[in-house]
């Protein structure tokens, strides 16, 4: 009997089927987020080339414009948010990303130590506007009061979900972003649905 033991033992270790089977250890996944880096003033269309030819995700919100002189139109890409850049990163790209010389450091909540994140929703959402958008989007104070929610149904903008806001009389439609205030963008009555709750 212990030599049919003895003999099943050694065809389990030859054929690698033992009973103490060796697991492999669990690759950690690292976490990517929104994080909000300081360029230098005029370096942000740089950076965001630096950033896309060392593998790390990168967001320069940009939009076209039609500046008019006297003697003729040109048209100009307009960096919406002055000496800031959106960085998609986890823990390790995070500190390659202050390796460039033109970024000083990310955007921290007062209090806080570690770099403020945006929700991917509201980047998601954010982008959308300003990838889309035929009108000229802006950069508002983020004191202002939340509105009634809703989804914009005509247009360019179709599909996309946010606050409905007045602005010195103007009804513009607002996407918030942590920090940075609302992103908006004027929108006629007839081109949004209020969002019911449910």
């Amino acid at each position: 009997m212990e030599k049919v033991e003895d003999n099943l033992t050694k065809s389990k270790l030859s054929t690698g089927t033992s009973d103490h089977v060796v697991r492999s250890k669990p690759t950690i996944q690292l976490v990517k987020r929104w994080l909000v880096a300081y360029v230098g003033t005029n370096r942000e269309k740089k950076t965001s080339e630096l950033l896309t030819k060392m593998g790390i995700e990168n967001y320069l919100p940009i939009q076209k414009e039609i500046r008019q002189w006297s003697d003729r139109k040109k048209t100009i890409e307009r960096v919406l948010i002055p000496s800031m850049i959106f960085v998609y990163v986890d823990t390790t790209q995070r500190k390659e990303v202050l390796t460039l010389s033109s970024v000083s450091r990310y955007m921290v909540l007062r209090g806080e130590s570690t770099p403020a994140v945006i929700p991917d929703e509201q980047m998601t959402r954010f982008k959308f506007m300003v990838g889309h958008s035929e009108e000229s989007v802006n950069m508002c104070d983020c004191s202002l009061r939340s509105g009634e929610m809703v989804r914009v149904t005509k247009g360019p903008l179709a599909g996309l979900t946010g606050e409905l806001i007045l602005v010195e009389g103007r009804q513009k439609v607002a996407v918030r972003v942590n920090m940075l205030g609302c992103a908006c963008v004027d929108m006629p009555m007839e081109n949004v649905e209020r969002l019911v709750e449910k």
